[in-house]
């Protein structure tokens, strides 16, 4: 693993893990000043910010930050007709940042997240902790009951196979969030004054064969092992729901994961996640999903993946098919997310073709 330098009484570190090959996508409608608080952690990355709404709004960066921006009109020029695959006034569209940035590893955060403070006071450097979780090895195959065995003070427990101790590559790491719950909507409103205050320090890889919700707000992934299936699907503006994009992304990476012996980790790292949304517009989002998720739920458990799938562009070819085959028939939108799946790979392999082999050789 790479190692990091930290400066004496200093929680930043004076050479900064992965930081050239590491970019931080953030999604946006406003002027970005939540970046301050970041900026010991931040600055010495290269951020891709994607504009959300109206093009012509110009967004402020703090300076000293290297970053570039695209706003809708840039997605339209550097996809064309492809562009229908970027939703519009959703965050969603932050998978377009996954797909133009050239780095292995990417970082993505909500504009409304903060730094984070450990039990001790210490500010959190969640950057830090997720290059660790994707740099050190996941144990999809058999659980381990003290969590991460790669943790510091931790190792393997009596009784774990030795033939699976080498574990898999990790292919994701989805960090939590102090404060504000990410609550659906009926949550939301059954627990208006509900904030999670509990620190657990604890990173654990969530079990081949399981789903979970994945939030987009505080999450890191291997780009070259995962990225092509990092679509957040087709939200907002002229669809029939929201705010269940990066749980859609996290149902067909983790099966696709589980399909190339790929680990996802959850846990640590925390950040602060500041203001709650409003419920009522939430549940105008989400009613559809709510329902809709009792048939996707299934679909993704039960769901196989052909063994000559070997990359992830075959294998996510595959689940376009199956969504439109199996759940096309509970909604007409489910065929177009199904086309629109399709066409987001051919447009992430015309922006990357020598293509990252995704999986194919690493996940072996």
């Amino acid at each position: 693993m790479a190692g990091t330098v930290t400066v004496p009484g200093s929680s930043k570190p004076s050479t900064p893990l992965l930081k050239d090959e590491l970019d931080i996508v953030i999604p946006t409608i406003r002027n970005l000043d939540f970046l301050e608080m970041w900026r010991p952690f931040f600055q010495p990355y290269h951020l891709i910010i994607v504009q959300d709404g109206d093009p012509t709004k110009t967004i402020k960066v703090p300076e000293g930050f290297d970053y570039e921006l695209y706003n809708r009109n840039d997605i339209n020029r550097i996809l064309g007709p492809k562009a229908s695959c970027i939703s519009f006034k959703d965050s969603a569209c932050r998978c377009f940042g996954y797909m133009v940035s050239k780095k292995k590893y990417i970082y993505t955060i909500d504009d409304d997240c903060f730094v984070a403070k450990d039990p001790s006071g210490k500010d959190i450097n969640a950057l830090e902790q997720h290059i660790k979780n994707l740099l050190s090895p996941s144990t999809p195959f058999f659980f381990n009951t003290l969590y991460d065995p790669y943790r510091e003070g931790a190792d393997f427990v009596r009784g774990y196979p030795f033939s699976l101790r080498e574990g898999a590559h990790t292919a994701v790491s989805h960090g939590l969030w102090l404060n504000i719950p990410d609550y659906d909507a009926p949550t939301q409103l059954v627990k208006p004054k509900e904030r999670n205050e509990r620190y657990v320090d604890a990173v654990m890889t969530i079990p081949k064969g399981t789903l979970f919700p994945m939030c987009g707000m505080n999450l890191a992934f291997d780009r070259d092992l995962i990225g092509p299936a990092m679509y957040f699907g087709l939200m907002g503006d002229g669809q029939p729901i929201g705010r269940y994009d990066d749980m859609w992304a996290g149902w067909c990476v983790k099966v696709i994961c589980d399909h190339l012996s790929l680990g996802v980790k959850t846990g640590l790292p925390y950040i602060w996640h500041s203001k709650a949304s409003n419920p009522f517009v939430n549940l105008k989002k989400e009613y559809k999903g709510i329902f809709w998720q009792e048939d996707i739920i299934p679909f993704f458990q039960n769901v196989t993946i052909p063994k000559d799938c070997d990359t992830v562009q075959k294998c996510y070819i595959y689940l376009s098919g199956q969504v439109k085959e199996k759940l096309g028939k509970i909604d007409p939108y489910f065929a177009k997310l199904g086309d629109a799946m399709v066409t987001w790979i051919e447009a992430w392999d015309e922006l990357n073709p020598a293509g990252p082999a995704a999986g194919k050789d690493k996940a072996k």
